[in-house]
Parts: structure tokens; sequence; C-alpha cells
């Protein structure tokens, strides 16, 4: 589908006025015809043997980061939120988005960015004496209509000028706040069991990382069958965390107490209250101070979620998808699961990385085939010949998370230690940064010019200055945008985050040449991909400014 010409681009007030009463709902109306003749076969090629893996990869890929943070939130908000709070948030997205969304491969859960989000509300408004998960259900209420006043606006028109540069950014910074969470509950351990304790949940953590990671490296190697690697790929993780969990009770280590996951009842609130909040208990100065928060978290959510990261990952450039995308309408039910989510007093839901892009991965069938390369002969190379799109494997997942809620399972959850949980945070934050495009560019300035392989493409570049440049500035971003986290002012970060498109857009063409910007960034996903927002923008670069249009800014709104 080609952009079109929006009919109210010229001059004058009548115009205008037209413009907004033609296209309003457009966006949301298009996304929901292109996605509806694909709805029976979303059900119907879930026949498939990758769907079983990939159910079970998302399944402890989504709730154990997630549990993780339960840990965190629970801590520091004064046990607001538990392990039932977050499952149920799970159980929510996995439930809406598999059933309703246009793109039901993107994976939304609770993440790292909405837990510094959680508990630095907590840390301003506590000494108010609010009634936290009051003001929280407010934010909730508010970021609705903000969600849903963009999603009706065809505000996410604005995907259009995202590329891999902010999207490997936001996943690098994504991946430190994984390793960063993995290094605070093993610092935690020294005041809960003591030093031997503390000691063995290194050890333990280390050894999951290594476990996992190794794994995964032989799923993707040439080593071992075919089925072996892909048994390694798929269930190598879920394994480890099995075995880690069983193996402090081996020996002399279950003498030694180490921390566990704190539970609760099953499918009642962690805290002694029923599940939906007294929104009402609470102030009308409150109900209004809620919401420029509300307006960082729809920041937040409208890069984090569908429009800007977590969704375009998922159905990045590598991924030979098939099913339109609907970036308006999933904005429209993420604005709905963020309102449900504040009633019922759960963490806000949000597309998740690396978790997103990690199934849709999951979901690939592979073949290996001769390398035609004349440097490569006699070798192979592995190739996607398509994704199995499908909503299955995302709504069993939900369910699984659904039946974790029960007491006989809770009281599973109960025996995982803390450094379990600890080392499955490295894991994900290692797998996060192998595969970005900003670690890519250092392991590419750290190698031998002579040794670095011609198909790299950065190689080709006449200015390898323009690599340093172009990793420094998203450094500066990264650093910029982890450093605020660690402060009271961890709630602006979205901001910032924010920023890094219009940098990008307005910037870059003047500081690098056009083939330079070629080889450095490029569309997050391909124009079939983008098409639910009018095409991707990226390509049209040159050196002598943006391109950017008021007309471009128009198209499909």
């Amino acid at each position: 589908m080609q952009r079109e010409q929006s009919s109210g681009s010229g001059s004058g007030p009548g115009q205008a006025e037209k413009w907004y009463k033609v296209h309003l709902f457009r966006g949301m109306r298009r996304d929901v015809q292109r996605r509806i003749p694909y709805y029976w076969s979303d059900w119907t090629d879930a026949w498939d043997y990758r769907v079983v893996p990939a159910t079970v990869y998302m399944y402890f890929a989504n709730i154990l980061p997630a549990l993780a943070f339960s840990l965190d939130m629970f801590e520091k908000t004064n046990q607001s939120y538990g392990v039932n709070e977050v499952l149920l948030a799970s159980v929510l997205a996995a439930v809406v988005f598999s059933l309703f969304a246009a793109q039901p491969l993107v994976i939304v859960g609770v993440t790292g960015p909405i837990t510094v989000f959680n508990y630095t509300v907590y840390d301003i408004i506590a000494s108010r004496g609010t009634n936290y998960l009051a003001f929280m259900c407010w934010i909730g209420i508010w970021s609705l209509i903000m969600h849903w006043l963009l999603a009706i606006t065809n505000a996410c028109n604005g995907l259009t000028y995202v590329t891999r540069f902010s999207c490997d950014i936001f996943g690098f910074y994504v991946a430190f706040i994984y390793l960063q969470k993995g290094i605070q509950v093993l610092t935690r351990q020294w005041g809960s069991a003591g030093e031997t304790s503390a000691y063995l949940s290194i050890m333990v953590a280390l050894l999951v990382l290594m476990g996992g990671w190794i794994c995964g490296e032989l799923g993707n190697s040439s080593l071992f069958t075919r089925q072996i690697r892909k048994f390694l790929e798929d269930y190598g993780t879920p394994l480890t965390i099995i075995f880690f969990t069983g193996f402090v009770h081996i020996g002399h280590m279950r003498e030694v107490e180490v921390a566990r996951l704190p539970t609760s009842k099953a499918f009642f609130p962690t805290a002694d209250r029923g599940w939906l909040v007294q929104f009402w208990d609470i102030s009308v100065g409150d109900v209004f101070l809620a919401i420029p928060f509300a307006v960082l978290l729809t920041i937040l959510f409208y890069f984090d979620h569908n429009d800007k990261v977590s969704s375009l990952i998922a159905q990045g450039t590598e991924f030979p998808l098939r099913k339109p995308a609907g970036f308006h309408w999933d904005f429209f039910l993420l604005g709905l699961t963020t309102f449900v989510s504040g009633l019922l007093g759960i963490p806000f839901p949000n597309g998740l990385i690396p978790q997103a892009p990690f199934h849709t991965s999951a979901l690939c069938v592979t073949l290996d085939l001769p390398d035609t390369a004349d440097t490569n002969k006699g070798k192979t190379v592995r190739t996607t010949s398509h994704v199995v799109e499908q909503r299955l494997s995302n709504f069993t997942q939900g369910l699984l998370t659904l039946g974790t809620m029960t007491g006989p399972l809770l009281l599973v959850l109960h025996l995982i230690p803390q450094s379990v949980l600890a080392g499955l945070f490295f894991i994900m934050g290692v797998q996060a940064l192998q595969s970005n495009g900003i670690t890519h560019k250092l392991l590419f300035l750290a190698q031998d010019r002579a040794l670095t392989p011609i198909s790299n493409p950065l190689k080709r570049l006449k200015r390898r200055r323009a690599v340093w440049a172009f990793v420094v500035v998203e450094l500066v971003g990264f650093g910029a945008t982890f450093a605020i986290t660690q402060t009271i002012a961890a709630i602006g970060f979205p901001v910032i985050i924010l920023a890094l498109v219009p940098v990008r857009v307005l910037l870059f063409p003047g500081w690098f040449g056009r083939e330079e910007l070629g080889v450095l960034d490029a569309p997050t996903a391909g124009e079939f991909v983008m098409r639910s927002v009018g095409g991707a923008h990226g390509g049209s670069e040159s050196g002598s400014g943006s391109g950017v249009t008021v007309r471009d800014l128009n198209l499909e709104m």
C-alpha cells in the first residue's frame, strides 16, 4: 500500500478543519481492515511444531524476569506489588494482545523501565501520605485518555522516523537494566542470610549465566546434529533454571539458607485488600497531580511498546513476516490494559525487550543451505524460510502464567532461589547485548582491520571516524538515559528516550553522508511492516538536510 497524500495538506483554516474530520480513526480502521482477513489463519497456522518450544520458552522468559522485578517492587513500594500482581499483569496482557492485537507476536508484560517508574512514583508521593495504589490508578486513567487520543489522531505515524539508532540505544539501556537488577539481587543477599549464603548465591547466579549462555551458543553453532542444536536453543534456558533451583539442595549446600522468592495466597493480592483499587480514596489535588506522571508513562509506552521499540524489533527486517502490522490499533489496546491494570492495582504491562524479538526468533523456521560465497565454499549458512505467525503461543503462555497463580505452583515458585533469578537477569542482559547494534559497532572498532571480514558492511565506509562518531552519540544517549534512572528524577527518563528520534531525523543528515547513514543506520522494520504508519523514513537522507516536511508529518494522519 502506497502512502496516501493528505487531502488537508493545503493551507487555510477550512482545509485544516476538514483534515481532522476526515482522518480521525483512520489509522485504527485501516489496521483492523488489513488484519481481519488473517484472523482465522492466525489460529490455523499454529499447527506447527515451532509453536511448542516458542510457548515454553516465552513462558519462562516472560514470568521469570517478571518475578525478579516483583521482588524489586515488593521491597521498594512497601509490598504494594508482589508475585500475584506481576503474574496477573502478564496474564491480562497476554490474553488481550493474543486475542485482539494486530501483531500478536509481541510479548507484553512487566518490564524493567516500568519497575523503575513504579518505585520512583512511590518515592515521590509516599511522603505526602497519598494512597499509592489509588494514585497509580489515576495515572492509569489519565494515561488511557492519552493513549486513545494518540491512537485516534494517528500519532503513531511518528513511528516512520524511528530507526535502529534509537532502538539500539533503548535496547542497550534495557540490557544494562537487566544486568543492574541481577547485581542488586545479589547485593541484597548479604543482608538476608549471611556471608556464606551470599557467596553461594553469587556462584549459582554465575553458573546460571554460564549454563544459559552456553546453551544459546551451542544452539547457534555448527556442532552436533540439527535436532540437538534446536533442543538446546529452545529449552536450554528453562532447563538451566530448573536444574539450578534444585542445585542448592545438593551436598553441603542444603545446609546453607538461601533467600527465596516471597509469595502470597493463590489468586489474592499481596497486600490485605481486594482486587479493585479504591481510586476514590484520594484528594482532588492528587487526582490532577497524577496527570504529569501519566504524561511520562504515555511517552514511555509510546516509545517502548508497539510504536517504537518492542513491536518494531519483534517485526524487524531480519524476520520475513507475511501478515500486516497495526500500530495504531495496538496502541489503543495498550491504553485499555493500562486502565484495567490501574483499577486492579497491578503493574502496567507493555512490550517486552528482549522477549518480544526472542518470541519471533523462536518461531522462525530455519534451513541450513550451502554458502555460495567463494570464500566460504563447503560451509553452510542458516537461513530463515518463514515465521510461524499465529496467536496461540502468546495466548497459551498467558494461560500457563494464570495457572502459575494456583497454590501448588506458587509453592514451587517459592522454592526458586533469588540467585537463580539474578542469573536469569544476567542471561537476558548478555543475550540482549550480543544482538545489539551498538555492541556490533564496538566490536568492529576493536577488531584488527586486517582480520575484519570483507562481508562486514562497516568496512565499506571510507571514514572510520564516522563509526566512532555514531557510536559516541549512541553511548551518550545511553549514558544519559541510564544515569537519570539512578536518581530521584528517574521518572523523567522517557523524555530522553523520546528525544533520540528528532536527534536522528534532524541532525544526523548534516553530520553524516547518505551512504554512511545507509550503513550505520537503517529503518527498524521493512516497508511491509511500516505500511500501518505510511512507510519507513530514513532511506532518503541527504547531507544537506533532514528531508522532513510538513507534508511528510501529515501523512495518513
